[in-house]
């Protein structure tokens, strides 16, 4: 990814020099297993672990040995022999290039999940903290876009809250599939590596064993973590798309924070405009997209081909970092939002009570009329409003139909708003617990 959308720490674990500290380790816990079961001498395992771990591999020289070699695994090989010495042929023995690279994704996929469940846990606390000082402030409800009946500000914070701990079980389940070993050699045969060599590189880099490896660990596994961060970005953006309607100018229910200086057009000096949400709509389609490649990664042939290579080489490093790089932004987004609960209710009363309407058909059908008459009775003193010719309660109380029912002080008492929030405390406990 380009800088503009990256943080350090994601960056690091894709760039070079991580991927290749990585290769060592795999291959110097692999020696270190074949000494102890007696396959290569334990001095040359030791010498191994001394040498490449001093080691302060050259990406450019391992760059110019793949010019000659056409093969990334053997370059590195090579340029490791340059440190350890005639010891050297002891490495990789019995193994193949997939169990070095395949491990070595597994070790950055699990890393980067525990990035982005961080990332998560961030998010998550700026949520809770603006649900709950928003919990009980009265905001329209909205269904197909249109004023539908009164919700609070906190509740919407709350269900994003709910979603995201939905995205981080994904998370936590979606380490765990894509965290496996393979050091199995050619096809997968375990033919010339002892299968314990596996098991003692999958303990110490804290992974484990793909009972079936093929030559490659299967991609079902990567599809599935593809996938989940697909879901994750859908999640920001339903999120960030929130945040865009309510900062509409005809809406203005919330923005997002406008810092000293800032400028929101090149041309028309009063813009302020919702750019961070905008962007993160933008991002979720990024790693959206990389989902596909990764379901059409599954389909290999036989016991190994490489056309999955070049895809993860790209949609590893970038649909991980796009994915922490719009966690962290969506996090700063919710911390600053600024919240206009005066401007919530005036669009609360924009139509002159119509979101009493079903408080007024239920409690017709309560008194004996049904539920088809009931509608009619509404709804036809409903429409004069939506129009804007009137409010709702006056033309209830002046409707000799449903006066015979319903007594102004019935009707009025229909009309509290408070009897739209007496579950929420009730929904809260549910999302957060006791907390």
């Amino acid at each position: 990814m380009i800088p503009r959308y990256s943080r350090p720490e994601m960056v690091a674990l894709w760039a070079p020099e991580t991927r290749f500290r990585i290769w060592f380790e795999i291959e110097a816990y692999a020696c270190e297993a074949m000494a102890e079961i007696g396959m290569i001498p334990k001095e040359a395992a030791r010498n191994i672990w001394e040498k490449g771990s001093q080691a302060q591999f050259n990406v450019a020289r391992i760059d110019e040995i793949e010019q000659v070699t056409k093969h990334d695994v053997i370059a590195f090989l090579t340029h490791l022999a340059e440190f350890v010495g005639p010891d050297a042929r002891f490495i990789h023995q019995g193994m193949t290039s997939s169990d070095v690279l395949d491990t070595c994704l597994a070790v950055q996929l699990s890393r980067a999940s525990d990035i982005l469940i961080a990332d998560i846990d961030a998010l998550l606390a700026a949520l809770k903290r603006r649900a709950f000082e928003y919990k009980l402030t009265p905001t329209i409800g909205r269904s197909h876009g249109i004023h539908a009946e009164p919700v609070t500000f906190g509740l919407k914070l709350a269900e994003a809250y709910a979603e995201f701990s939905r995205a981080r079980a994904r998370l936590v389940a979606a380490k765990t599939e894509i965290a496996t070993c393979a050091i199995s050699g050619a096809v997968g045969t375990f033919a010339n590596i002892d299968p314990r060599v596996e098991e003692h590189v999958a303990q110490r880099l804290g992974l484990t064993p793909e009972p079936v490896s093929t030559q490659i660990i299967p991609r079902d596994r990567h599809a599935m973590f593809f996938a989940t961060l697909g879901v994750v970005a859908s999640s920001i953006e339903r999120l960030a798309v929130e945040i865009r309607h309510l900062q509409r100018t005809e809406v203005l229910e919330a923005e997002e924070y406008f810092s000293e200086g800032q400028k929101g057009s090149s041309a028309m000096p009063h813009k302020r405009n919702p750019v961070l949400s905008e962007n993160l709509t933008g991002l979720a389609r990024l790693i959206r997209g990389m989902v596909m490649p990764a379901l059409e990664n599954v389909a290999l042939w036989h016991e190994r081909d490489i056309s999955h290579s070049s895809v993860e080489r790209m949609i590893g490093p970038d649909a991980t970092i796009t994915l922490d790089f719009a966690l962290a932004r969506l996090t700063q987004v919710i911390d600053k939002l600024l919240v206009y609960p005066a401007r919530m209710q005036k669009n609360l009363d924009a139509l002159g009570g119509l979101v009493h309407s079903q408080r007024v058909l239920l409690a017709l059908t309560q008194k004996g009329v049904s539920r088809e008459e009931a509608y009619a009775l509404v709804q036809r003193n409903a429409m004069p409003v939506w129009r804007g010719e009137g409010e709702f309660l006056p033309l209830l109380k002046a409707d000799a139909e449903v006066k015979k029912v319903l007594s102004d002080a019935e009707l009025e008492e229909l009309f509290d708003l408070g009897y739209h929030l007496k579950h929420v405390d009730y929904i809260f406990k549910r999302v957060f617990g006791d907390a």
